[in-house]
C-alpha cells in the first residue's frame, strides 16, 4: 500500500528530521520526500499493513506542518 501526501515541508532538513520520526514511530513504513514537486509530496508506502493517515499528518502537525492525503487520480 502506497499513500501520497501534500504537505507544506521546505527544507531538506526539515524532511530528514521528519523521515526519522516516522522511520522511528512506524517500523512498517518506507517513506520520502519530493520537495521538487509543487505540492512537496512525503510518500509512504507499506507492504505489510495498512497506512495510518490520520497519526502520519497529526505527526507533521506536532512538528508544525501540514499534510494532506491526495486522492487517487
Amino acid at each position: 500500500m502506497v499513500e501520497v501526501f501534500k504537505t507544506n515541508v521546505h527544507h531538506p532538513g526539515q524532511a530528514h528530521m521528519l523521515l526519522n520520526q516516522i522511520h522511528r514511530l512506524f517500523k512498517n513504513y518506507k517513506a520520502n520526500f519530493d520537495l521538487d514537486d509543487c505540492d512537496k509530496i512525503l510518500r509512504v508506502k507499506c507492504d505489510s499493513g495498512y497506512i495510518q493517515p490520520a497519526a502520519l499528518i497529526n505527526l507533521l502537525q506536532d512538528f508544525g506542518f501540514k499534510a494532506e492525503v491526495l486522492p487517487d487520480d
